[in-house]
């Protein structure tokens, strides 16, 4: 259901501009070819909806309880499909059991199709063009080493008898635990050739590169260079659709597995479009729809390597034992003054509020990533403009963990001491890059820079209004968190923007930019001589102070949080019936 919902959402925007180009050039073969893709995905995103809510009812089309819904759509339904994980699992599970029935003729065809069928999970990774040859041969023997320790276990376990020593039964054990401990091995061996695939990609960045390659081919006219350039796309989205292939495999959970082959299945129906996006400016190049139209598919390509790179670190996480907890259901009732958590109870929401703070959450937290990505392209790290972008986006992932229960966010008034915090470095950030914009020369680029950056004043004094409001009551005041985390989420989707077109103005003009000092945000660590002014977890900071403490650990920075307990003077905006 959130896959097909993802589809309709992302597929909105694209069929608006899809037709607009089809009106506007109505003889164009490829236009209509991408406003029909776009329709067909958005009808079976619905058909797949439809499937769901009721129970496996009719569904219209070829979406059924045992097939895949084909990339057009981007969902998959089948659940039929073994994953490498499932299958060591099961193979385990049935060594195990010889423990208890020994080896009998049953456990024994048992244990070899379970064999079989881990081996033949096994061949997608050996099989990919994307492995390594060194991954490839390990796998190819660490599958033999299985093969020769099953045959010991079989051969031990025919042997044995119940009523024989007990020499017997620790051969048996003893042949078990290496059966097991290869399993592990293949299993390891498979996660390192994933993420190694995974790696790859990354490092080597042709999305960008491509997409600018393909718009250039298109605005100048040269369709010829657009086909060569298609090839090559299609051959790049061939590797990501073999890794997405791979993670699914070494997916820990359910949702992870759904989540990998819905991204596939986006990269397969998405290359097309956008070749048929380049082609379509390339016969139109002077034409600004063709050109939107192009923008359209290619942001959307971008935002798909984002998914991507979240879900590679979502499943190298369950892979390390990092396993995420269930998405939080409930904010916590604040102690005195909402600063301390002893003795909270929370307050159960409703089912519409639940998935809709779950949902700001991982919004929020795909726009950290977003923005992670963006200060990463930057050659200078220390530059001030990244700095202050890279605050803000740890403010905005410890809000991500208030929605799950999780972080230094503790009660709805955290939340609300963060976000004022927020404001105060989108000011900040403001102050910086309009620094940074006068030593743009005048042109295309700085007036995209300045139509950006204009909009983080009205998103910062928005977000500041909400701050202020006084509530009273659980439906007051959840609203209140509703909307700070909804103008949280627009503010930093400007700061996103913002700093990608500094980046853009920075490497185009060859500006060396660092501006001051900024120091990371983070919690305060008491001294022993302050631990009067500690309790809860929270320090005392004044304003001048609030960028002299440095981070202590490698990780993560985590924000400041104020205790008003300490102060025992409530902000504006607070009260004593500010929290749920």
């Amino acid at each position: 259901m959130s896959s097909a919902r993802a589809v309709l959402e992302k597929s909105t925007m694209m069929l608006l501009i899809t037709s607009k180009t089809l009106l506007r050039h109505p003889e164009c073969a490829t236009a209509k070819q991408n406003r029909d893709r776009v329709f067909t995905q958005m009808r079976k995103a619905l058909d797949v909806i439809h499937y769901v809510a009721t129970d496996g009812g009719h569904v219209s089309g070829d979406v059924s309880p045992s097939t895949t819904v084909n990339g057009d759509s981007g969902i998959s339904l089948s659940q039929h499909q073994p994953t490498a994980f499932k299958a060591i699992k099961e193979f385990e599970d049935q060594v195990e059991i010889t423990r208890v029935t020994l080896v009998g003729p049953h456990t024994e065809a048992k244990l070899l199709g379970s064999l079989e069928a881990l081996i033949e999970t096994m061949q997608d990774f050996t099989d990919s063009a994307y492995t390594s040859h060194e991954h490839r041969e390990r796998i190819l023997m660490v599958c033999e080493k299985l093969r020769h320790e099953l045959a010991v276990l079989l051969r031990v376990g025919a042997n044995l008898d119940q009523r024989v020593s007990s020499v017997m039964s620790q051969d048996l054990e003893m042949a078990i635990l290496k059966t097991r401990e290869t399993s592990r091995t293949l299993k390891k061996q498979a996660i390192d050739t994933a993420m190694d695939q995974a790696s790859d990609v990354f490092k080597l960045n042709e999305d960008h590169e491509l997409l600018a390659a393909l718009k250039s081919a298109g605005t100048n006219g040269l369709k010829e260079r657009v086909d060569e350039l298609s090839v090559k796309f299609e051959e790049h989205a061939d590797q990501l659709m073999e890794v997405c292939k791979l993670l699914k495999h070494i997916s820990g959970t359910e949702s992870l597995i759904i989540w990998s082959e819905h991204i596939k299945s986006l990269f397969m129906s998405q290359t097309a479009e956008v070749i048929q996006a380049s082609k379509t400016l390339a016969s139109y190049p002077v034409s600004k729809i063709a050109n939107e139209n192009f923008e359209v598919f290619a942001n959307a390509w971008v935002t798909h390597i984002n998914d991507l790179s979240v879900l590679v670190k979502d499943v190298n996480d369950v892979c390390q034992g990092k396993t995420d907890r269930q998405v939080y259901l409930s904010l916590p009732r604040p102690g005195k003054h909402g600063a301390t958590t002893r003795g909270m109870k929370p307050v159960h929401l409703s089912t519409e509020e639940q998935a809709k703070i779950a949902k700001l959450g991982l919004e929020m937290k795909l726009l950290t990533s977003e923005m992670d990505a963006e200060a990463e392209k930057w050659e200078e790290p220390e530059n001030e403009v990244v700095q202050r972008a890279k605050n803000m986006s740890s403010m905005a992932f410890s809000i991500y963990l208030f929605t799950r229960g999780e972080g230094p966010l503790k009660t709805t008034q955290d939340l609300f001491t963060q976000a004022e915090y927020f404001v105060e470095e989108g000011a900040k950030l403001f102050k910086t890059v309009k620094e940074f914009a006068s030593q743009v020369p005048s042109g295309v680029h700085k007036t995209e820079l300045t139509t950006f950056l204009d909009r983080l004043p009205v998103y910062c004094q928005q977000l500041n209004f909400t701050i202020k409001l006084q509530t009273v009551g659980k439906a007051a005041t959840f609203n209140k968190v509703d909307k700070v985390i909804q103008e949280t989420k627009c503010l930093m989707n400007a700061v996103s923007k913002v700093v990608n077109a500094c980046f853009i103005c920075e490497t185009k003009y060859n500006i060396n930019y660092r501006g001051h000092v900024v120091s990371k945000w983070c919690p305060a660590v008491p001294s022993s001589t302050s631990s009067a002014l500690v309790e809860a977890g929270a320090l005392v900071v004044d304003a001048g102070e609030r960028e002299s403490v440095r981070s202590s650990n490698g990780g993560r920075p985590e924000p400041f949080r104020r205790s008003s307990s300490l102060t025992n003077k409530p902000t504006s905006h607070s009260s004593s019936h500010d929290q749920l």
